[in-house]
């Protein structure tokens, strides 16, 4: 059963790093927690950034590190944002589970466990603000015997009485290079393919999310076998094919309306989320040499607009024929009505 395992396990999780030394790109991060393993002096920590950079992977890294898998269970209690995080369970798992004392188990073989629990909040920013009031007085009246890891996306969403109360660590967006020598890493294992193309494309539709980028490896080593072509990669990604793109902004340049709203209804008709054609068009807009300033900033102050109300559940068509026509608007100059 052992090989059958093996090829069914995420990538993700089967290259996961297991050591703090082996997470990718975050030296500043690395080189501190690499000073807690030596010293077992740990303070609370708020790890911060982008999806897919390391922070989860760092946090249970350094719990493993510390504790073995013979404490681990024991001195570790983590949550995420599937897990029920209301006020109530900072009242009772949470503070029970830091309310436990723990004797000093002393050094076993190369885990230090020190005399302390940890407890890992994923995902913290999706907490309520009364579940991270009601946080506080547990972190100061349990630190001698607990220490909290809170990860998150969002640092504003912290707030600020937590997030003063712990040691907090960036995480960027990982370079492309970075990104590539750990794909480059994953295709030699599993007997991949990919050309200089190929892996360029990975690293732009994944922007920095090395789990997104994985994900996609492994959807395309699935559908097209060892050898991976760009084209394969943005078929599995979802992102809009560019030329797709390039005909809606066409179809504005063109001022013709029943043109734009053509594009608009193929674009409805393939299936294409509309947010992800608005964030593409934005990228467009924004890197495009003959669109004015004045211009660029009408069209993406629409964007932004549109992308809010997509959020809120509005009708895809009507948003991107509503952008499309203010795009049309301001690529050809013409006249702003009213309808009062």
């Amino acid at each position: 059963m052992a090989p059958l395992l093996q090829s069914t396990q995420p990538w993700v999780e089967k290259y996961r790093p297991r050591q703090v030394k082996d997470v990718a790109h975050q030296d500043e991060v690395v080189r501190v927690l690499t000073n807690t393993l030596e010293t077992t002096n740990c303070p609370h920590m708020l790890f911060y950034g982008p999806p897919g950079t390391g922070k989860t992977t760092t946090a249970l890294a350094i719990a493993h590190q510390l504790y073995g898998p013979e404490l681990y269970k024991s001195r570790v209690l983590e949550l995420n944002a599937s897990d029920d995080r209301g006020i109530n369970v900072v009242r009772t798992k949470i503070k029970n589970f830091a309310a436990i004392a723990v004797g000093s188990a002393g050094r076993q073989g190369p885990y230090p466990c020190p005399p302390y629990k940890i407890i890992i909040l994923d995902e913290a920013d999706s907490m309520t603000e009364d579940a991270q009031n009601a946080l506080r007085r547990t972190m100061e009246t349990y630190s001698k015997v607990t220490r909290f890891f809170f990860i998150c996306n969002y640092i504003s969403r912290i707030i600020e009485p937590l997030a003063s109360r712990c040691a907090k660590f960036r995480f960027k967006p990982l370079t492309e290079d970075i990104m590539t020598s750990r794909i480059l890493h994953i295709c030699k294992e599993e007997g991949l393919f990919l050309d200089s193309e190929a892996l360029s494309t990975l690293s732009s539709i994944s922007q920095g999310d090395l789990r997104r980028a994985i994900t996609h490896l492994q959807g395309a080593a699935r559908l097209f076998g060892s050898s991976i072509s760009s084209k394969d990669l943005i078929s599995v990604s979802g992102v809009i094919p560019e030329d797709v793109v390039q005909s809606l902004l066409v179809a504005c340049r063109s001022g013709n309306f029943e043109l734009a709203n053509k594009e608009v209804n193929n674009v409805i008709a393939e299936g294409y989320p509309v947010s992800q054609v608005i964030s593409q068009l934005f990228d467009v807009v924004v890197e495009a040499d003959d669109i004015t300033d004045e211009q660029k900033a009408k069209i993406c102050k629409k964007l932004g607009e549109s992308d809010k109300c997509l959020v809120d559940g509005a009708d895809e068509y009507l948003q991107l024929l509503d952008v499309a026509s203010s795009a049309m608007r301001s690529l050809c100059n013409m006249q702003e009505f009213s309808l009062d």
